[in-house]
């Protein structure tokens, strides 16, 4: 077990420790569940009220905190909460899972595939002809990667990932257990003599450096060129992104939600949970959409948008207000 003192753990953060404890820390937990042992933190005013009543003998707060923290207990005074927790939880993350042999024996790795320095590749994976794996990547076991595809430094693919061919994935980046990566596009035309008829999806995917694709996530492959997702990128859980989009950097998109073909993302653009965009739509920089929303056209830079069909959120709100007025005097 990790033990680490109050000080030690300022020497991390850099902060301002505010009163002192006895108790050494074990590990992190949120401010209602956390014991005598542990840290938590108080990253916005509204969880002030929860302090006393936790038994937490440390918690990183921001530095305008309005409490003490009171007898045999000590707060760690930071410029953002958020932030330095972060790092307070890095320093209890458990080891990540073992690698007796960089490759293992019953990995399937093609005699062209280019492997390199320090790359690991688990149990049962697959990596096909002309593959590029850069130095330092993890496989883990059971993982695809097909022909012609690329995976850049320092990057980790879980177990369960499919990566088809001739997609390119940047360096540093994580794609989660069962992610699917250059899946067809969603394309198919009415046929009076075959029903429906499936149109050939040509492209690739390209993603960048530092982004993040999470469980059950699928980035479909272009029709023509390529469906691309810009570097710092973050992709939730069971999200979709249809053929031919176009996501800027450091795009947000939370579990559930989907980008129908072609879409295009400016920079650090957030897509709410559940949201669904349009085919053909253009999100400016900075645009937020909030969850559960319906977008069936272009949103300016820097605009709220909300509800189904979205509108500026100020529209949705006021349109909200008038429906329950309408309720209540009905």
């Amino acid at each position: 077990m990790k033990l680490f003192s109050v000080l030690e753990i300022n020497t991390l953060l850099k902060g301002y420790i505010v009163g002192s404890t006895s108790h050494s820390v074990s590990s992190p937990e949120q401010i209602e569940l956390a014991g005598n042992h542990q840290i938590t933190f108080i990253g916005n005013k509204k969880y002030e009220k929860l302090w006393a009543d936790s038994k937490a003998s440390v918690a990183v707060v921001n530095n305008d905190i309005s409490i003490e923290p009171g007898i045999n207990r000590a707060f760690i005074k930071v410029n953002n909460a958020d932030l330095a927790m972060s790092q307070v939880l890095e320093l209890f993350a458990p080891l990540t899972p073992q690698f007796d042999t960089d490759i293992h024996p019953s990995a399937t790795v093609h005699p062209t595939a280019i492997v390199g320095t320090g790359t690991r590749i688990g149990a049962g994976s697959y990596i096909g002809p002309h593959v590029k794996l850069g130095d330092n990547v993890t496989i883990y076991p059971n993982a695809t990667i097909l022909d012609n595809s690329t995976v850049g430094k320092n990057s980790t693919v879980w177990s369960g990932v499919v990566i088809r061919e001739n997609c390119h994935i940047g360096s540093h980046t994580i794609l989660h257990p069962n992610a699917t990566i250059g899946a067809d596009g969603f394309g198919f035309k009415p046929c009076p003599e075959r029903g429906l008829v499936k149109i050939p999806q040509i492209g690739n995917v390209i993603i960048g450096n530092w982004v993040e694709i999470g469980s059950g996530a699928c980035v479909d492959r272009g029709k023509f060129s390529s469906t691309v997702v810009g570097d710092g990128c973050k992709i939730d859980n069971l999200v979709q992104i249809g053929h031919n989009c176009v996501l800027g950097k450091f795009c947000i998109m939370a579990g559930s939600s989907g980008l129908a073909g072609s879409v295009t993302l400016g920079n650090g653009v957030i897509i709410g949970g559940s949201a669904s965009i349009k085919d053909h739509v253009t999100i400016g920089d900075g645009a937020t959409i909030g969850a559960g929303s319906g977008v069936a056209g272009d949103v300016p830079a820097g605009k709220t948008y909300l509800g189904y069909p979205a509108a500026e959120a100020r529209t949705t709100l006021k349109q909200w207000a008038a429906l329950k007025r309408l309720a209540a005097n009905s």
